[in-house]
């Protein structure tokens, strides 16, 4: 006997729902979300510009055929490219994340709400030339802070209980979600319109994680962030034209995502939304490093100078031990050969070894002119990480979100140091009073790498000032980061 299934047009998914209410509803009130926000802007931007120092990056930028300039288009930062706002974001995006260093997310998925960025100015700046060209109010750059906070909010309340990594999901697929949503509000969506727009961000087809893991690991990680932003930007521009959305995308039985990429289970979350996640997201300020090795690089560079106090080098060291959290064994715990930077940067051995040996690691760090120390090889070799169940549990507590690791070294002679123990990363905001001065000068140290001393000090003096900043139209802004 048949059953015949019901094609009647089913409610919206909740959590759809859910999302477009707080992007559209939700005040934001926290001045310390805003603050945040004001940092995160300009550190987000200054990795972008140490981006454009690397060939391998610069080569994936401009219009996808060589010479197009969009009238009215996004500018991007650091460049002389004026282009629409997909590729605009694609670009911006790809800089952003480059190097792995602008900010984290960590939970049960991981990943860097700051490359919605990507998708949020090239957006933002499009719509302000368009509207003066057409004798309207230009956005201002509370407009970008505000759509910030919610994309980071978006992105990381997700992240919280549901690990997409565990199905073989890459963590972009949060970009393109939360860029959906908020360039999908600085367009001028109805509500109806930006349900639709994140119903396609979930039917879009999504990145697999292979290209961040042995043995296939590889660039497409520094670019797969400006690819998903992008997207977005593509998706809400195709749901403003009133295109239809998917109500039940994730809840369809048999061809929803749940059963078609989630193992059946429904989102789990752990709180609402708000501006939690800007209020203590996780910044990289002094290593480009992935995240969960952030605190290991920062105690090999403690034990890196008790060894010059003590009159040895790394030659001296006989065994390392790491105590570490789960997620760190899980993504960066590796052995044998490293193929390239991306496999470099993901590899907790490699980055505590450069430290111990050389008292630094930089992004310059990962390219094979450093790799081909052979020292590097026989000091990862001498390694051991191993996973500290407390660790583990405190980088999931939410009122601690520890990164914990701890180095302990054994010298040739038989000498074993007292164990050097980071919990907490300078970018974490129980350290934010001692970390913002550091990311300040990094921003500082990034402007100098593309701009005159005249242009930096233009910058300067509209950025650094968040009230100052706030007030200034978005395209004004990004003029100041135009380069010939």
């Amino acid at each position: 006997m048949s059953s015949q299934l019901s094609n009647r047009r089913p409610e919206t998914d909740q959590v759809i729902t859910d999302i477009v209410d707080y992007v559209l509803t939700y005040q934001i009130t926290s001045d310390e979300a805003f603050q945040t926000a004001h940092y995160c802007l300009l550190d987000t931007l200054g990795c972008g510009f140490e981006a454009l120092t690397y060939p391998a990056c610069t080569k994936m930028l401009g219009p996808i055929v060589s010479g197009t300039l969009v009238p009215h288009g996004a500018k991007v930062p650091g460049t002389s490219y004026q282009l629409d706002p997909v590729q605009a974001a694609f670009n911006i995006g790809a800089m952003i994340r480059w190097l792995d260093f602008n900010d984290t997310w960590l939970a049960a998925e991981w990943g860097h709400p700051s490359d919605n960025l990507g998708g949020i100015l090239a957006t933002a700046d499009w719509l302000s030339r368009t509207a003066v060209a057409n004798g309207r109010e230009p956005l201002s750059m509370k407009d970008v802070l505000d759509a910030m906070i919610r994309a980071h909010e978006v992105q990381g309340v997700m992240a919280l209980e549901n690990s997409f990594n565990r199905v073989g999901l890459d963590h972009v697929l949060l970009v393109k979600l939360a860029s959906t949503a908020t360039v999908g509000k600085l367009m001028g969506l109805s509500r109806e319109e930006l349900i639709n727009a994140v119903s396609h961000a979930f039917v879009d087809g999504h990145a697999l994680r292979t290209y961040r893991h042995a043995p296939n690991t590889g660039s497409r990680k520094s670019w797969a962030a400006g690819d998903a932003t992008s997207r977005a930007v593509r998706l809400a521009m195709i749901a403003k034209t009133g295109e239809m959305g998917y109500p039940s995308v994730l809840t369809a039985k048999t061809w929803g995502f749940y059963d078609v990429l989630f193992n059946g289970q429904p989102f789990r979350f752990q709180r609402g939304y708000g501006s939690y996640v800007m209020e203590n997201v996780l910044f990289k300020i002094s290593f480009p490093a992935e995240f969960h090795a952030q605190t290991a690089v920062e105690a090999a560079m403690s034990l890196h100078d008790k060894l010059k106090r003590m009159g040895r080098t790394a030659d001296d060291i006989q065994h390392v031990r790491i105590r570490t959290h789960e997620a760190a064994i899980r993504i960066i715990d590796k052995k044998g050969p490293l193929h390239n930077p991306a496999d470099r940067d993901h590899c907790i051995q490699y980055m505590v070894a450069v430290p111990l040996l050389y008292g630094r690691l930089t992004a310059s760090d990962y390219e094979d002119g450093v790799a081909n120390d052979p020292r590097i090889d026989a000091l990862r070799a001498k390694m051991e990480a191993k996973e500290d169940k407390q660790f583990t549990r405190d980088y999931h507590d939410p009122e601690k979100r520890s990164i914990a690791n701890a180095l302990t070294l054994t010298l040739n002679d038989g000498t074993v140091l007292a164990e050097e123990i980071v919990e907490y990363p300078i970018g974490h905001k129980r350290r934010r009073t001692e970390g913002i001065p550091v990311l300040i000068e990094k921003y500082k140290r990034n402007l100098a790498r593309v701009f005159s001393a005249k242009q930096q000090k233009q910058i300067l003096d509209a950025s650094l000032d968040r009230d100052t900043l706030s007030r200034m139209p978005v395209h004004a802004f990004v003029d100041l980061m135009v380069t010939p």
